[in-house]
């Protein structure tokens, strides 16, 4: 399973995901029959991209706020 397509999150996959809605909208056989296949294969693979450079970026956030924490904690300690 995969998050809701059209999120603020994932506006650089777009393009890829209204092709796949619009080949989804071609009826029942035509997905039956794979034919929608290969584009989401390309949606899946966007939305990873876009997922894992989400995950980078929220790991350096929380580094730099651990980071803000810890020398506020040290200064706490050094005056004490």
């Amino acid at each position: 399973m995969h998050p809701h397509l059209h999120t603020k999150d994932n506006k650089g996959c777009e393009e890829i995901m209204t092709a796949l809605d619009e080949c989804h909208a071609q009826g029942f056989l035509w997905k039956a029959m794979g034919m929608c296949s290969n584009i989401k294969r390309d949606v899946n693979k966007c939305l990873r991209a876009e997922r894992l450079e989400r995950t980078a970026s929220n790991r350096e956030q929380a580094k730099e706020k651990r980071q803000k924490v810890q020398a506020v904690w040290a200064d706490i300690d050094a005056n004490s």
